[in-house]
């Protein structure tokens, strides 16, 4: 027979045990420490993690709500890491996946993420494409039934207190078309958070920026994610201009094949003011706002 100091001590074991369960769901994952070190209350942070998954884009971001969005997945596995900084392990779920175009440095990573966490909804634009890991993906989609919507057209959903996903690109509806490139297939979009907005660009090049120029779409924004890693492709000085942001953050791999980000931007980049983040020098890059300042964090 157990006696009741052995029943005491087991209790105590317990209790100490669901405390730190306890302690480790609520605890914030992040590489960054953001807890302690930022200044922006949690209960009211937005935050905006460009993951660190070398020569490719993929970007997390949690709302003030407890929304969480991801778009785009990076080139391999190395998200579900990036995603394990960010989440605890015991959330599984993905409000809203975006997928900007279906580039492997895009894509690859997505499928596992599909296969791993509950997604509630994506966005893409139905652009035709041959990777396999596109026809992966979509196969996943279909099996775990995921509702999938494209995107055709400038909107903008309202996710609640002062917060907005908006819409900006692209035009018209391109589903089972084939593009030459299929960079300019991506979706440009940004986040809006009372006074503050953060545009991402994709792979979206000079051309994408003009017909949004040409448009006179709102692009005056306080952070933009460069279009195309950085590449010369894109990021032209009167699109630079007319966003008038205040950070640019470069999804970009170490030492990478391409040569990105491409000493051009950087140049413009600098001489228009703009302060720069990047991948490969500071590893994952995260941006905090309470709708009225930001704060700029990094790894490295």
């Amino acid at each position: 027979m157990i006696s009741k100091k052995t029943i005491k001590i087991l209790i105590s074991l317990l209790a100490a045990i669901f405390i730190l369960i306890g302690i480790i769901i609520k605890e914030d994952f992040s590489g960054l420490n953001l807890s302690s070190e930022a200044s922006i209350p949690v209960e009211n942070r937005l935050e905006i993690h460009y993951l660190d998954v070398g020569q490719g884009d993929s970007i997390f971001i949690k709302t003030p709500q407890e929304q969480k969005i991801l778009i785009d997945g990076g080139p391999d596995m190395s998200i579900l890491d990036q995603m394990g900084k960010n989440l605890s392990f015991f959330d599984r779920q993905i409000d809203i996946m975006i997928l900007t175009h279906p580039h492997s440095d895009h894509i690859n990573g997505l499928v596992e993420v599909l296969r791993r966490y509950d997604v509630g909804k994506i966005y893409y634009t139905g652009a035709l494409h041959t990777s396999p890991a596109y026809f992966e993906w979509l196969e996943v989609i279909k099996q775990k039934n995921v509702s999938l919507e494209i995107v055709k057209e400038q909107r903008i959903l309202d996710l609640g207190a002062d917060l907005k996903l908006e819409f900006l690109y692209p035009f018209e509806d391109l589903v089972n078309k084939e593009v030459e490139e299929i960079n300019n297939t991506s979706i440009v979009n940004k986040i809006i958070y009372k006074d503050k907005e953060f545009l991402f660009m994709g792979d979206a090049e000079k051309e994408v920026e003009q017909e949004l120029l040409d448009l006179e779409v709102d692009l005056d924004v306080d952070v933009i994610k460069l279009g195309h890693h950085g590449s010369s492709s894109s990021s032209s000085e009167n699109f630079l201009n007319a966003v008038d942001p205040d950070y640019a953050i470069i999804q970009v791999g170490e030492d990478n094949r391409f040569g990105h980000p491409h000493l051009s931007v950087i140049r413009r980049l600098e001489r228009l003011g703009i302060e720069i983040y990047r991948n490969d020098l500071n590893g994952q890059v995260s941006v905090l706002s309470d709708g009225e300042k930001i704060e700029v964090m990094t790894e490295k």
